[in-house]
């Protein structure tokens, strides 16, 4: 399977849940500050839409910096209801614009990461297929935006699930998405990572 392929194979599971939330599910934090699971949904989408004129001017407006930036698409999706955004995401289930870019890898890794950020708050957990969290955690890693290899600098990651290390050090178990997401900054995750090497990630998580 191709990645673009994976990313849209995670938006279609990805619609599967939001379909069936709640009005009080939508209003629930996500693991993202200040974000609820709406505000969540509407960021994977608000690269979709704009045209090359409009990304530009878009991070002009947030001084190229990224959370300036995706705060200023939250607010262009401000006005959208959850039910818009379910057709939204319908109509986007292969990525389009930014999110489409190296082949599908930004939408699968940015993709898979929010849904966790959206599940685990909502108690939905579920079985990641390994053939997308292998390409996630090596662009979570090396992604300009996350800096995730600067989290986790000296630890050996060891997952306990799949067939994957990454780095030199003191060792950090965990499960692959365990992995994937203390290396992109969520503390939520801290107390599901072991190992001698623990306590190095753990204090540079949030």
């Amino acid at each position: 399977m191709s990645v673009m392929a994976q990313a849209r194979a995670e938006r279609e599971d990805l619609l599967e849940l939001v379909e069936r939330l709640t009005p009080e599910q939508w209003r629930t934090p996500s693991l993202c500050e200040g974000w609820t699971v709406r505000d969540v949904v509407a960021h994977v989408l608000s690269y979709d839409e704009p045209s090359l004129r409009e990304l530009a001017v878009r991070f002009a407006r947030g001084r190229f910096l990224v959370d300036r930036t995706n705060a200023i698409g939250l607010q262009d999706n401000a006005e959208r209801t959850p039910a818009e955004l379910v057709e939204l995401l319908r109509a986007h289930l292969t990525p389009t614009g930014l999110t489409a870019g190296m082949g599908g890898t930004i939408a699968l890794t940015d993709g898979l990461i929010h849904q966790q950020d959206i599940r685990r708050p909502l108690g939905e957990t579920r079985t990641i297929p390994a053939d997308r969290l292998f390409p996630a955690l090596r662009t979570a890693l090396f992604a300009p935006v996350l800096r995730g290899v600067l989290r986790v600098r000296d630890v050996r990651l060891v997952a306990t699930d799949l067939d994957w290390a990454f780095g030199r050090g003191p060792e950090v178990h965990g499960t692959a998405e365990v992995l994937l997401m203390a290396i992109a900054g969520r503390k939520a995750v801290a107390d599901e990572l072991s190992g001698p090497g623990r306590s190095r990630v753990a204090q540079r998580l949030g």
